[in-house]
């Protein structure tokens, strides 16, 4: 299964966020045992280094980013990305890059803690936990 990582799951995993690091924990680890190819969109980077380079620093900052890149593969934002997710008509424009990305690149779905900034996907949307139970 390929699914593409909202990036609060992936911030989930990197600040330790409580309640919901466990699942996000979980759902890396299926990652890293190969049951599951995850993906982010490529400018999920440069937002994750910026959210958390302010609260945490720079050195933290790039050292989430290199744990990132081990087992994740990324998705390009070209121009017919961003041509894709002006057309979805999301209310969030990040959103709509990571749809458009998914959509793009074929994936399965999309794991996010917040179902209502994809709605109208024709992708399934998943939390961390229904996609746990999925696999």
């Amino acid at each position: 299964m390929k699914v593409l990582i909202d990036t609060n799951v992936v911030l989930d995993l990197l600040l330790e966020r409580e309640p919901f690091v466990e699942t996000a924990v979980a759902v890396f680890e299926q990652i890293e045992r190969v049951n599951l190819d995850g993906y982010i969109a490529a400018t999920t980077i440069t937002n994750i280094f910026y959210i958390i380079r302010k609260t945490e620093g720079r050195e933290v900052a790039l050292a989430a980013i290199h744990r990132l890149l081990i087992g994740l593969r990324f998705c390009a934002v070209d121009r017919q990305t961003v041509k894709t997710a002006l057309s979805l008509g999301l209310k969030d424009f990040e959103d709509s890059i990571q749809l458009a990305c998914a959509t793009l690149h074929q994936l399965d779905g999309i794991v996010t803690r917040d179902h209502q900034d994809f709605s109208g996907s024709k992708l399934p949307i998943y939390s961390p936990t229904e996609l746990l139970n999925q696999l």
